[in-house]
């Protein structure tokens, strides 16, 4: 027997209606023709277990609510009464929405109102054990409308006796999480999730660590929509145990496989059940992060510094806080095509590693003023719009983000090993600006951005310095503060073919006309990833990077402009970690070009679920050690093994090998003026990320 709802308030037979204020249709009149033919059929087959209680209840809602009307309790607590009364133990709970938001906010909604009724149940005495709940979002509509209508009738949750006549409504419902029964154990049954990690904020954030400890990935949750669109490129890999699932871009959100608020964050379980959690979840915010310590045991013995040109452990022999991280964000849902998304995300960081992310001008006294061993940063720092109806999708970014190209990132969890290869170390980190990413094709993306430059702000592309000492290098009685910092032009070309197995990524960074400045390199390079089977893979990264009209070290008038402040980045300016000077192959002039020839190579093994093997072979050519602070070439051998405890602690020891050709590349500490005076490093490291 069903409980359906009308127009007018009445009881026909044992159905029970709830009164709505909306103008009846013809299709309200045919649902109800279908309700009442189910109540003939099931009362012919069941005609005792009709007589004694209707077995189909339905309750609505307010829009975009959750929580019950008065009218709505009295149906409820009516069907918890004839359960009772008629000792039912399996009762489906099914919640609904109308088509107003996208499918991710009105799953959660749908599931938000199905546990309401299943706590005014369990209220009036029935066990949660009895009660399964079911979440179908703004699918399988009582009343069939197009896309973002608000259909009263549509906002409903129902009460369905499982078994019982009547029950196929529901029946045609997938289930999306079953009631908690039995053995408690998300990962055999999502519904039992909460009654695991149990109420208090510490018991469920470290209950959260308990759940996932030695597994690969977080519970199945059944009511999660799909995690990629229809005909996409296939996922390359699986996180753990490699630092990514998708090949690496940059400077936007991945297209057509993300979903908001899909981080799996102990802290945001930890919260999901206060006001504040559930907020942040139904709108698809996302507070989480991580800290990341490491140490190293290295051949060279000058601290700090002794193993620069090495970078994250440039310290010799010490333990260090690399990373303190937050993030707050909010990512579009990029595999629906049915309307306009946002997001955007801040982020900060402590620690070691903010000497490379420091933007000059944003918060850069720590390390250009003070040098301080470590120190905050805020890397990213935007907002993004993303046009689903725009060939396969259009991304627009705006704001602070990592620069596009590399294998490598400044964030910890985004990479292989601990320790960076020089080709990552001394390329470009973030840029300011407005970034376009069009997928033309599932397989084709296309970008283009315009940018302040790289490691520059937006407040220098006019501020101006006094010169004190006008020279052959700076005439003018004024220069600018950052040369560097003027409009940039990105483009890159991204193509994945072989059903995702391999992926190419050229790219032209940040160009303008390439001037003296913070970091003005002018970046051009590819990616290139390739996926042999399951346990290998290859990554591979190369490119050309030069500034132009960099000041000689080796001419004794660029450098005294240098010494008397003639310069924009003279020790008046930047007493610390200022930009390098150039090793010209001739001395007799004031300025040259800076090129430096950039290749690594990551050989990916992957032992288990929780455990890959990384080979890091790498050249670097630093033709006239601009980059590096010596003229050399460097090779670099490394080993590193990732190892995860579970998808939120990792541990990643390595061994690596460097070799500096033409000079004493390392030992040394430019800051205090000593200079290296060895040619090589062996070097023990690893670090510990624990997520939150």
């Amino acid at each position: 027997m069903s409980v359906s709802v009308r127009l007018a308030s009445a009881e026909i037979g044992n159905d029970k209606v709830v009164k709505l204020t909306t103008k009846q249709s013809s299709i309200r009149r045919l649902a109800l023709s279908t309700a009442m033919s189910v109540i003939f059929l099931g009362g012919l087959q069941h005609a005792a277990l009709a007589q004694a209680y209707p077995t189909n209840y339905q309750v609505f809602f307010d829009f975009d609510h959750a929580d019950l009307t008065p009218q709505a309790v009295k149906i409820v607590d009516e069907a918890a009464a004839n359960a009772a009364a008629g000792k039912v133990t399996n009762i489906d709970v099914t919640g609904y929405t109308d088509t107003v938001g996208s499918d991710v906010y009105n799953l959660r909604l749908s599931k938000r109102r199905a546990l309401t009724v299943q706590a005014e149940l369990t209220k009036q005495g029935i066990p949660a054990s009895e009660i399964a709940i079911f979440a179908k979002g703004k699918h399988d509509l009582l009343v069939p409308t197009a896309d973002g209508v608000k259909e009263p009738q549509n906002r409903r949750v129902q009460i369905v006796y499982a078994g019982a006549p009547g029950a196929a409504p529901a029946a045609a419902a997938t289930p999306t999480a079953a009631g908690c029964t039995g053995e408690v154990d998300p990962y055999k049954n999502y519904a039992c999730l909460d009654s695991y990690l149990g109420d208090g904020f510490f018991d469920r954030f470290i209950n959260y660590y308990k759940l996932e400890w030695g597994q690969a990935g977080p519970p199945s949750d059944p009511n999660a929509p799909s995690s990629r669109r229809d005909g996409w490129p296939a996922t390359p890999e699986s996180t753990p145990p490699m630092p990514f699932t998708e090949w690496p871009y940059g400077g936007v959100t991945p297209i057509g496989v993300t979903r908001s608020g899909s981080v799996d964050s102990p802290f945001m379980n930890a919260i999901s059940n206060t006001s504040v959690g559930e907020w942040m979840n139904d709108n698809g915010f996302q507070f989480y992060g991580w800290v990341d310590p490491g140490m190293n045991v290295s051949s060279n013995t000058t601290r700090p510094g002794g193993n620069a040109p090495i970078a994250y452990a440039y310290t010799p022999n010490t333990v260090q806080l690399d990373q303190l991280v937050f993030y707050l964000d909010r990512f579009p849902d990029t595999v629906q095509t049915d309307h306009i998304d946002w997001g955007m995300r801040l982020s900060a960081i402590y620690g070691e590693n903010y000497r490379y992310t420091t933007s000059y001008g944003l918060a850069s006294y720590q390390l250009l003023k003070d040098n301080k061993v470590n120190g905050y940063d805020f890397p990213m720092l935007y907002g993004e719009l993303y046009i689903p109806y725009v060939a396969e999708g259009l991304m627009l970014r705006l704001g602070r983000y990592i620069s596009l190209p590399d294998i490598e990132a400044q964030l910890a969890p985004n990479n292989y090993m601990y320790t960076h290869s020089m080709t990552y170390t001394f390329d470009n980190y973030t840029n300011e600006g407005l970034q376009a990413s069009l997928f033309v094709t599932k397989a084709l993306m296309v970008q283009l951005g315009v940018s302040v430059g790289t490691e520059a702000v937006f407040t220098h592309l006019s501020e101006k310095l006094h010169n004190p000492d006008p020279n052959p290098l700076y005439p003018a009685n004024y220069f600018s503060k950052d040369p560097g910092a003027k409009p940039s032009i990105t483009a890159c070309v991204r193509y994945t073919w072989n059903d995702g197995n391999d992926n190419i990524y050229p790219c032209a960074d940040a160009i303008n006309g390439g001037q003296w400045g913070y970091n003005n390199i002018q970046w051009y390079g590819t990616t290139y990833y390739h996926k042999f089977n399951d346990q290998w893979h290859v990554s591979f990264e190369v490119y050309d990077i030069h500034e132009n009209g960099v000041p000689n070290l080796n001419n004794p008038i660029a450098t005294a402009a240098v010494a008397n402040g003639g310069t924009p980045f003279s020790p008046q300016y930047i007493p610390y970690n200022a930009p390098g000077l150039a090793n010209c192959h001739s001395a007799t002039v004031l300025r040259c070009r800076a090129t430096a020839i950039g290749t690594v190579l990551y050989l990916n093994y992957q032992l288990s679920p929780l455990d890959n093997i990384s080979f890091r072979p790498e050249y670097y050519d630093d033709e006239e050690g601009q980059r590096t602070g010596t003229r050399a070439r460097y090779v670099n051998l490394g080993i590193g093994w990732q190892h995860w405890w579970s998808p939120q602690i990792e541990v990643r020891p390595e061994i690596d090998w460097d070799r500096s050709l033409g000079g004493n590349a390392f030992n040394g500490n430019s800051n205090a003026g000593i200079p290296g005076n060895k040619n090589y490093t062996v070097l023990f490291a690893g670090d510990l990320i624990v997520h939150f």
